[in-house]
């Protein structure tokens, strides 16, 4: 038999295993002396909001973390997106300059032609016994200028002679019908006497014009010969 001495009389043993049953009853002897609502209420009001802070933060990290591939994905077709578009840009630059250069050459070009067609036209139209004196340019081609092109068609002023006024009027309407004239105009016409003769002598101004491509016809410069 074991016999047990307090040495310190006054004071009670404390009994082993005690610790989690004294931990029970300060927490519930807290709730017993908090005698303030309010200061229950904010507690409370605290714990909810660090909860609630807590979880927004996770939640906020997991969708940011599922929307990195995403934003990747979206960084690539802006680059991407942005490549075509410099490449549109730089296309658009070269067919501006290559269309500025064919007009250029098509202006050029158009114009080389444009006596073979008056003079062919004018010989056509020239009734018998009608002849021409004189053939001037009035007008310019084209006028080019830096901030506009502008066409203008050539103006060209005949000066003749013929032997019947009927042919006179012929030579008119002949001149009026061609494809490549326009605005031919009788300036004027007067009798004269030439090597003892009675002449018509007039004078007629008109234009050219671009035929339509129905009347334009191409032969090639050379041909082999057999």
């Amino acid at each position: 038999m074991m016999i047990t001495v307090n040495l310190r009389p006054g004071q009670k043993r404390k009994r082993a295993g005690g610790g989690g049953k004294e931990f029970l009853d300060r927490f519930k002897s807290l709730g017993t002396r908090v005698k303030d609502p309010m200061l229950m209420a904010a507690a409370v009001v605290g714990v909810l909001v660090g909860g609630y802070l807590i979880w927004g933060f996770v939640s906020t990290r997991r969708e940011l973390a599922s929307l990195e591939p995403r934003l990747e994905q979206v960084q690539d077709e802006h680059k991407r997106f942005e490549g075509l578009l410099q490449q549109k840009k730089r296309a658009e630059t070269i067919r501006d300059s290559l269309l500025a250069q064919i007009h250029t050459i098509r202006a050029v070009d158009g114009n080389r032609y444009v006596w073979p067609h008056v003079l062919d036209e004018v010989a056509k139209s020239l009734p018998p016994y009608t002849w021409l004196t004189s053939l001037a340019v009035q007008g310019m081609v084209a006028v080019v200028d830096s901030a506009d092109t502008t066409e203008r068609p050539m103006q060209f002023k005949m000066e003749g002679r013929t032997m019947d006024l009927q042919a006179y009027t012929r030579f008119l309407r002949q001149l009026e019908a061609s494809p490549w004239l326009q605005d031919v105009t009788p300036l004027e016409a007067s009798t004269v006497v030439e090597l003892e003769r009675p002449v018509t002598k007039f004078t007629i101004q008109a234009a050219f014009k671009q035929a339509d491509s129905a009347y334009i016809r191409t032969v090639p410069l050379s041909q082999s010969v057999r």
